[in-house]
């Protein structure tokens, strides 16, 4: 049903794949959206070793909830900062696409951990936290991707 890579020597390992979804702090998530058009936009995530799974926070409504309800298969491209070998210009990227099934979370509790587990990825501030669990929590929509096919590849830019 997917397909493999095609330069498969550039591929890297699923535990790589998963290491640059923990530690980025975003990607891409695509959609189908209006009219048949592709809809792309960026996101935060967080990546949950519990159960493999991407959540998302996001508003209510929109595009790409209007879309996610009409069909919940997505693809989500995350990449990573990149670096240079000593004395060369190019620079070398690892990026990871996810294929899946995207659904809103109902559950309050799961809510929950999602919001405080995307806050604490970006900063450890526990008032902080509170605020935002107090204040921009009640306003949130929560998503969870459950991933169906992982690659990731190194590419270098020269």
């Amino acid at each position: 049903m997917f397909r493999e890579m095609r330069r498969f020597r550039q591929q890297i390992s699923r535990e790589e794949c998963i290491g640059i979804l923990k530690s980025e702090p975003r990607g891409v998530l695509s959609v189908l959206g209006d009219d048949g058009y592709p809809y792309g936009m960026p996101l935060d995530h967080w990546y949950s070793e519990a159960d493999g799974k991407l959540y998302f926070h996001c508003a209510k409504e929109g595009h790409k909830l209007d879309a996610i309800r009409r069909c919940g298969k997505v693809s989500y491209c995350v990449y990573d900062q990149g670096y240079r070998k000593e004395g060369e210009w190019a620079l070398n990227i690892r990026s990871v696409i996810v294929f899946g099934q995207i659904k809103e979370v109902t559950d309050e509790e799961k809510k929950k951990e999602i919001c405080t587990s995307l806050c604490r990825k970006f900063t450890d501030d526990e008032a902080y936290l509170k605020k935002e669990l107090a204040n921009a929590f009640p306003r949130v929509c929560c998503l969870e991707l459950t991933p169906e096919h992982m690659t990731g590849k190194l590419v270098n830019e020269s």
